[in-house]
């Protein structure tokens, strides 16, 4: 159950748990026991996630309202990352130069192409 923040006019605010059917539901006092309605005093917090959920959020935010740039993108990877490069090869520090294996592909007797590995739940055209 979460919890609510609740002003009273006497006593001020205070904290209650409650079932989520009865979150725009007034509360009593636990000093005066008056009915006080349901305040938003403090953000939500997230700070209880784990950091990978937080960052997802982050970037659900982010991608709502506008897609990156180009150069948001780009400064977004160091240089070399090789997460972007098809083919190039990458620059590790322990070893020599690298190249990205090639992917995964199937073809059908009509010829249709497919990436098994690639994206497992759409359905090849």
């Amino acid at each position: 159950m979460p919890v609510y923040e609740y002003l009273c006019d006497d006593c001020g605010p205070f904290k209650d748990l409650r079932p989520m059917a009865e979150c725009d539901d007034p509360q009593s006092c636990p000093h005066c026991e008056t009915m006080a309605p349901r305040v938003i005093l403090t953000a939500p917090n997230f700070f209880c996630m784990p950091a990978e959920k937080r960052k997802a959020h982050a970037v659900n935010e982010r991608s709502s309202h506008a897609p990156q740039t180009l150069a948001q993108y780009k400064a977004s990877h160091g240089p070399g990352c090789g997460c972007c490069s098809s083919g190039k090869t990458v620059k590790d520090k322990s070893s020599a130069d690298r190249k990205k294996p090639a992917r995964l592909m199937t073809k059908t007797k009509s010829g249709a192409k497919g990436f098994p590995t690639a994206r497992p739940w759409m359905i090849s055209h």
